[in-house]
């Protein structure tokens, strides 16, 4: 399952980032593209604005096949506070961008990808691929000044044997 996992938020990572490569994050004095994954992140107060956060919310596998299907849904969390420039006004153009962008990389063909094992350096391709539905947008929700918005992708795998 973490090889897909990665897999699909490395191939989402580039993608969100050739399509804006200005949006990106500052993170412990780190600046990187504006696209993490909430697990893998040391805990913080601190929410990135304008940035894209990935969350593993459910899984199914079914192991009825001679590889487990598994089907994991991926929520796509982000949230926007306008820019300083503008008093925050521009919010809702923000936001529409941010939806622009998030629609347009998952778009993008191809819709499915070779399955890699990032823990080897350097990473390997696996025998599989990764696949992905269109995605569903949440409503946008008003939390004082802020807009937020979450997405879900459903991310499709084949369990290979020997893999965690």
């Amino acid at each position: 399952m973490q090889n897909a996992k990665d897999t699909f938020y490395t191939t989402l990572q580039g993608r969100l980032a050739a399509l804006n490569p200005a949006r990106t994050i500052v993170l412990r004095g780190l600046t990187r593209p504006g696209t993490l994954v909430d697990e893998n992140e040391l805990p913080t107060a601190f929410v990135p604005m304008d940035a894209f956060r990935l969350q593993w919310t459910r899984l199914h596998v079914d192991s009825a096949s001679p590889l487990p299907w598994i089907a994991m849904e991926c929520s796509v969390a982000y949230a926007t506070d306008g820019s300083a420039g503008n008093g925050g006004m521009d919010r809702g153009r923000a936001m529409a961008a941010m939806d622009a962008e998030l629609a347009a990389a998952l778009a993008q063909p191809p819709h499915a990808v070779p399955k890699m094992n990032y823990a080897a350096t350097p990473p390997v391709a696996m025998a599989t691929n990764i696949s992905w539905a269109d995605p569903e947008f949440g409503e946008v929700k008003t939390l004082d000044e802020r807009l937020t918005r979450t997405a879900t992708v459903q991310v499709f795998a084949c369990q290979e044997a020997g893999e965690l």
